[in-house]
């Protein structure tokens, strides 16, 4: 199961919901280097191919490992469909936020941006990202692209960063 951390965050939330009522949560980020849009079943194959291709990068990324994910043997394109469908449901629910990272010329997974509940009091919300080995490069801009999206675009005023 994708990220420990974010089942440790569930368990430790309060009653209030993690987002307002009235607040509609944005389905988009672009810029000329990537897209974000909201993960989902239908980007099962490059998702397992993006991370799997990836996986000592996204363990040596700030914030990882954050306990059993990503898995070092891999997963079956099955588990990893349950795992999207999941987090499809959280973001219908208002439970978390997952964003696939899309390359903007040719749609291609290059990377994940995860924002569910802050384990602890300090923090409203914990921003996690990763992208594919063969994109380190985009992992500063992605983080620091989210960073002033959830800045502008967001309810949060205290986001956990994951390391950055």
């Amino acid at each position: 199961m994708r990220c420990d951390r974010l089942r440790r965050y569930r368990h430790g939330m309060t009653g209030r919901p993690f987002v307002p009522v009235d607040f509609t949560p944005p389905l988009a980020l672009s810029t000329d280097r990537f897209v974000l849009e909201p993960l989902g079943p239908q980007h099962n194959e490059a998702d397992h191919a993006a991370w799997t291709s990836s996986i000592d990068h996204i363990r040596a990324t700030p914030g990882y490992p954050d306990g059993d994910w990503p898995p070092t043997d891999g997963m079956t394109l099955e588990a990893n469909l349950s795992d999207l469908r999941r987090h499809a449901e959280d973001f219908a629910a208002r439970r978390g936020f997952t964003f696939t990272v899309l390359d903007p010329g040719d749609g291609d997974v290059i990377g994940c941006v995860y924002l569910y509940p802050a384990a602890d009091a300090d923090h409203d919300v914990t921003a996690q990202s990763w992208v594919r080995a063969d994109r380190a490069g985009l992992d500063v801009p992605l983080a620091d692209a989210v960073a002033a999206w959830l800045a502008e675009a967001w309810p949060w005023p205290r986001v956990d960063s994951a390391g950055r």
